[in-house]
């Protein structure tokens, strides 16, 4: 069952968004704007080449600056814009740089989340609260793909980070019967995402330029990812149905349930860009990663009607258009 957003739901609904200025929060904050939304968006850095920014969405915002595990803050902004919808999204996302610094990964995504919350749970204008979690909670499994009855077993900083934000998430829903859902997402791509670390954008702009693609890995890693309008889609579609039975408190894959390897994807880019010489350089530098990961959304599917409108071809053509105007190329 496919399921069509409600077009009203959202005018003059007062949204919180943590990490506004981020690929996702970016993309999220552009749609809320245009079904009428009213948004206060959270910037922790002044980010200039946010696609916030340079579409121009950030000044049809309240903009809110401030850091999530700042509890005053939270609750001002919660009580101040009588705020009804909440997307926590603010996150440290990278999985080297949690390796590297964990303690900054653990008190954004750890102490981030429950400031959050409990700022949420002292405020009666709050309806909806949704945070993201990540298919990294899981951590590795001999059983995939993941299914939301398993358990989250994270082992290095980041998942661990994101387990236990999962955790406190539903443990705040269950506690204090607050209104939240949990999201756990495939590998989110799309245009506006400017870490180039990342393989999907990195590996874009390599190629766009003509040059090797690099490789941290040894490029055998299986990963299901998720174009940025699809997950667009899985946040709304959970929020507007998030206090029918069986919801609330609950968490919910999204991918598109066709994992490929590194160097699958590499190649996925290399056909689309037409430039077939470019050979891969592969390092195999890669540590504390997990070898193996992707979902099954068949709940989402099932309870929420949700279901992927991009294939992986139709997402990175469209992400790959994105950077080649972005780039001048």
């Amino acid at each position: 069952m496919e399921r069509i957003l409600d077009n009203q739901f959202w005018r003059d609904k007062r949204v919180f968004i943590t990490g506004a200025a981020g690929l996702l929060g970016s993309w999220l904050t552009t749609e809320l704007v245009s079904r009428g939304a009213d948004i206060v968006g959270l910037i922790r850095d002044q980010v200039t080449q946010s696609p916030l920014v340079s579409s121009g969405t950030i000044h049809q915002i309240t903009v809110a600056h401030g850091d999530i595990c700042d509890y005053m803050a939270m609750e001002r902004i919660l009580a101040e814009y009588e705020i009804d919808t909440i997307f926590h999204l603010a996150a440290q996302t990278q999985v080297g740089i949690a390796n590297r610094v964990p303690m900054s990964t653990f008190e954004a995504n750890i102490k981030g989340t429950w400031t959050v919350l409990e700022a949420a749970r002292r405020n009666p204008t709050v309806n909806c609260i949704l945070v993201a979690s990540s298919d990294k909670a899981y951590g590795p499994q001999t059983d995939l793909p993941y299914r939301e009855d398993q358990p989250l077993e994270g082992h290095y900083p980041y998942d661990v980070s994101k387990t236990c934000a999962d955790l406190i998430a539903r443990s705040y829903a269950h506690t204090y019967d607050l209104p939240i859902g949990v999201t756990r997402f495939a590998n989110l791509y799309g245009g506006g995402d400017l870490n180039w670390n990342r393989l999907i954008p990195g590996t874009i702009r390599s190629v766009l330029r003509g040059e090797r693609p690099i490789v941290r890995s040894d490029g055998s890693f299986k990963r299901d990812y998720i174009f940025v309008k699809d997950a667009v889609y899985g946040y709304l579609t959970l929020a507007e149905q998030i206090h029918k039975p069986g919801i609330t408190g609950e968490a919910f894959n999204f991918g598109i349930s066709e994992p490929v390897s590194v160097l699958e994807m590499i190649n996925n880019i290399i056909e689309l860009s037409g430039c077939a010489d470019l050979e891969p350089v592969i390092l195999d530098e890669v540590k504390n990663e997990i070898q193996d990961q992707y979902l099954s959304s068949d709940k989402a599917r099932e309870l929420l009607g949700w279901t992927p409108q991009y294939s992986l071809t139709e997402g990175l053509r469209e992400t790959m258009a994105w950077y080649k105007d972005y780039l001048g190329l």
